[in-house]
Protein backbone atom coordinates (compact mmCIF):
# COMPACT_ATOMS: atom_id res chain seq x y z
CA UNK A 1 0.00 0.00 0.00
CA UNK A 2 1.71 3.49 -0.90
CA UNK A 3 1.67 5.87 1.52
CA UNK A 4 -0.86 8.90 2.07
CA UNK A 5 -0.82 12.48 1.50
CA UNK A 6 -0.71 15.50 3.64
CA UNK A 7 -3.15 18.23 2.46
CA UNK A 8 -2.98 21.51 4.88
CA UNK A 9 -5.96 23.93 4.12
CA UNK A 10 -5.34 27.48 5.36
CA UNK A 11 -7.29 30.47 5.27
CA UNK A 12 -9.06 33.62 6.94
CA UNK A 13 -11.80 32.62 9.36
CA UNK A 14 -14.98 32.92 6.94
CA UNK A 15 -14.12 32.27 3.85
CA UNK A 16 -15.23 28.82 3.69
CA UNK A 17 -12.09 26.33 4.28
CA UNK A 18 -14.53 24.06 6.71
CA UNK A 19 -17.39 23.77 3.86
CA UNK A 20 -15.00 23.23 1.49
CA UNK A 21 -13.33 20.07 3.33
CA UNK A 22 -16.65 18.99 4.14
CA UNK A 23 -17.47 18.59 0.55
CA UNK A 24 -14.60 17.46 -0.25
CA UNK A 25 -14.74 14.08 2.30
CA UNK A 26 -18.24 13.22 0.65
CA UNK A 27 -16.14 12.70 -2.25
CA UNK A 28 -13.22 10.42 -1.21
CA UNK A 29 -13.55 7.86 1.24
CA UNK A 30 -10.40 8.10 2.38
CA UNK A 31 -9.66 11.82 3.10
CA UNK A 32 -9.78 12.01 7.09
CA UNK A 33 -9.97 14.94 8.94
CA UNK A 34 -7.32 15.94 11.82
CA UNK A 35 -8.98 17.00 14.32
CA UNK A 36 -6.89 19.96 16.22
CA UNK A 37 -6.70 20.92 19.34
CA UNK A 38 -7.58 24.54 21.53
CA UNK A 39 -8.44 25.86 24.20
CA UNK A 40 -11.21 27.66 22.98
CA UNK A 41 -14.79 26.97 24.49
CA UNK A 42 -17.19 25.03 21.92
CA UNK A 43 -19.41 26.68 19.27
CA UNK A 44 -22.94 25.68 18.91
CA UNK A 45 -23.12 21.85 18.98
CA UNK A 46 -19.29 21.52 18.21
CA UNK A 47 -18.30 18.01 20.60
CA UNK A 48 -14.82 16.91 22.20
CA UNK A 49 -12.83 14.56 19.95
CA UNK A 50 -15.17 15.22 17.26
CA UNK A 51 -15.13 18.70 16.18
CA UNK A 52 -11.67 19.52 17.99
CA UNK A 53 -10.46 18.46 21.10
CA UNK A 54 -11.04 21.23 23.63
CA UNK A 55 -8.42 21.95 26.41
CA UNK A 56 -7.70 23.91 29.33
CA UNK A 57 -4.53 26.36 28.68
CA UNK A 58 -2.89 24.36 31.31
CA UNK A 59 -3.68 21.01 29.94
CA UNK A 60 -2.31 22.17 26.50
CA UNK A 61 0.74 24.01 27.52
CA UNK A 62 1.34 20.51 29.47
CA UNK A 63 0.82 19.03 26.00
CA UNK A 64 3.39 21.32 24.34
CA UNK A 65 5.83 20.43 27.28
CA UNK A 66 5.49 16.68 26.32
CA UNK A 67 6.01 17.84 22.04
CA UNK A 68 2.83 16.40 21.32
CA UNK A 69 1.82 18.66 19.02
CA UNK A 70 3.17 18.47 14.92
CA UNK A 71 2.58 22.51 15.52
CA UNK A 72 0.77 24.68 17.86
CA UNK A 73 -0.14 28.82 17.90
CA UNK A 74 -1.59 31.22 19.81
CA UNK A 75 -4.51 32.44 17.63
CA UNK A 76 -7.37 35.31 18.57
CA UNK A 77 -6.58 34.72 22.22
CA UNK A 78 -6.77 31.32 22.07
CA UNK A 79 -4.29 27.58 21.60
CA UNK A 80 -4.49 25.46 18.74
CA UNK A 81 -2.47 22.53 17.91
CA UNK A 82 -2.44 19.32 15.55
CA UNK A 83 -1.66 16.19 17.75
CA UNK A 84 1.26 14.03 16.17
CA UNK A 85 0.45 10.70 16.71
CA UNK A 86 -2.82 10.79 14.37
CA UNK A 87 -1.19 12.30 11.54
CA UNK A 88 1.37 9.24 11.53
CA UNK A 89 -0.94 6.66 11.83
CA UNK A 90 -3.24 7.31 9.11
CA UNK A 91 -0.67 8.48 6.28
CA UNK A 92 0.70 5.38 7.31
CA UNK A 93 -2.94 3.53 6.37
CA UNK A 94 -2.09 5.29 2.78
CA UNK A 95 -5.34 8.05 3.76
CA UNK A 96 -5.05 11.84 2.76
CA UNK A 97 -4.90 13.36 6.03
CA UNK A 98 -6.38 16.94 6.31
CA UNK A 99 -5.55 19.90 8.37
CA UNK A 100 -7.29 22.92 8.34
CA UNK A 101 -4.48 25.37 10.47
CA UNK A 102 -3.36 29.08 10.11
CA UNK A 103 -0.16 29.87 7.99
CA UNK A 104 1.76 30.11 11.47
CA UNK A 105 0.95 26.06 11.76
CA UNK A 106 1.97 25.86 8.04
CA UNK A 107 5.21 26.92 9.06
CA UNK A 108 5.11 24.90 11.41
CA UNK A 109 4.53 21.59 10.20
CA UNK A 110 6.32 21.79 6.76
CA UNK A 111 9.67 21.33 9.81
CA UNK A 112 8.39 17.64 10.09
CA UNK A 113 6.50 17.33 7.27
CA UNK A 114 8.14 18.79 4.40
CA UNK A 115 6.36 17.00 1.48
CA UNK A 116 2.81 18.50 2.68
CA UNK A 117 0.99 19.99 0.14
CA UNK A 118 -0.63 23.96 1.02
CA UNK A 119 -4.08 25.40 -0.19
CA UNK A 120 -4.63 28.30 1.10
CA UNK A 121 -8.59 29.27 0.49
CA UNK A 122 -9.57 33.23 -0.60
CA UNK A 123 -11.99 35.20 -0.29
CA UNK A 124 -13.36 36.75 -3.43
CA UNK A 125 -13.57 40.11 -1.65
CA UNK A 126 -12.84 41.60 1.77
CA UNK A 127 -16.34 42.57 2.09
CA UNK A 128 -17.47 39.37 1.35
CA UNK A 129 -15.21 37.87 4.06
CA UNK A 130 -16.62 40.42 6.16
CA UNK A 131 -20.73 39.28 5.37
CA UNK A 132 -19.35 36.12 5.83
CA UNK A 133 -18.12 36.63 9.22
CA UNK A 134 -20.65 38.96 10.80
CA UNK A 135 -23.69 36.02 9.21
CA UNK A 136 -22.35 33.81 11.90
CA UNK A 137 -23.47 36.06 14.68
CA UNK A 138 -21.00 34.55 17.05
CA UNK A 139 -18.45 36.75 17.06
CA UNK A 140 -18.54 40.36 18.85
CA UNK A 141 -17.67 43.50 16.17
CA UNK A 142 -13.82 43.87 18.01
CA UNK A 143 -13.49 40.34 17.20
CA UNK A 144 -14.19 40.12 13.63
CA UNK A 145 -12.36 43.67 13.59
CA UNK A 146 -9.14 41.30 14.72
CA UNK A 147 -10.14 38.32 12.29
CA UNK A 148 -10.15 41.14 9.33
CA UNK A 149 -6.71 42.37 10.09
CA UNK A 150 -5.19 39.03 10.42
CA UNK A 151 -6.97 38.04 7.41
CA UNK A 152 -4.69 40.23 5.37
CA UNK A 153 -1.64 39.69 7.53
CA UNK A 154 -2.38 35.73 6.45
CA UNK A 155 -3.25 35.98 3.17
CA UNK A 156 0.28 38.17 2.11
CA UNK A 157 2.45 35.65 4.40
CA UNK A 158 0.74 32.82 2.79
CA UNK A 159 1.34 34.34 -0.79
CA UNK A 160 5.46 35.77 -0.24
CA UNK A 161 6.57 33.52 2.91
CA UNK A 162 4.41 30.71 3.36
CA UNK A 163 4.72 27.41 1.32
CA UNK A 164 1.79 27.00 -0.48
CA UNK A 165 1.08 25.09 -3.13
CA UNK A 166 -2.11 26.20 -4.65
CA UNK A 167 -4.62 29.55 -4.01
CA UNK A 168 -8.30 28.76 -4.56
CA UNK A 169 -10.59 31.79 -4.51
CA UNK A 170 -14.20 30.75 -2.94
CA UNK A 171 -16.27 32.53 -4.66
CA UNK A 172 -18.75 29.70 -5.56
CA UNK A 173 -18.46 26.42 -3.52
CA UNK A 174 -19.67 23.88 -6.02
CA UNK A 175 -16.70 24.94 -8.52
CA UNK A 176 -13.81 25.82 -5.84
CA UNK A 177 -14.98 21.99 -4.70
CA UNK A 178 -14.48 20.79 -8.03
CA UNK A 179 -11.07 22.85 -8.53
CA UNK A 180 -9.41 21.17 -5.43
CA UNK A 181 -10.72 17.91 -5.93
CA UNK A 182 -8.67 18.36 -9.60
CA UNK A 183 -5.50 19.45 -7.45
CA UNK A 184 -5.53 16.49 -5.50
CA UNK A 185 -5.73 14.34 -8.07
CA UNK A 186 -3.07 16.32 -9.56
CA UNK A 187 -0.87 16.07 -6.41
CA UNK A 188 -1.39 11.84 -6.02
CA UNK A 189 -0.03 11.27 -9.52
Amino acid sequence: MSKGLILVFSAASGAGKSTIISELKKRRSNMIHSISATTRAPRGSEKNGVDYFFYSVEKFKELIDKGEFVEWALVHNNYYGTPRTFIDQQVEAGNIVVLDIDVQGKAQLDKIYPDAQGIFIEPPTWEELEKRLRSRGTDTDEAIAVRLANARKEQDYARFEGKYDFFVVNDNLDETVQKIDKIIEIVLR
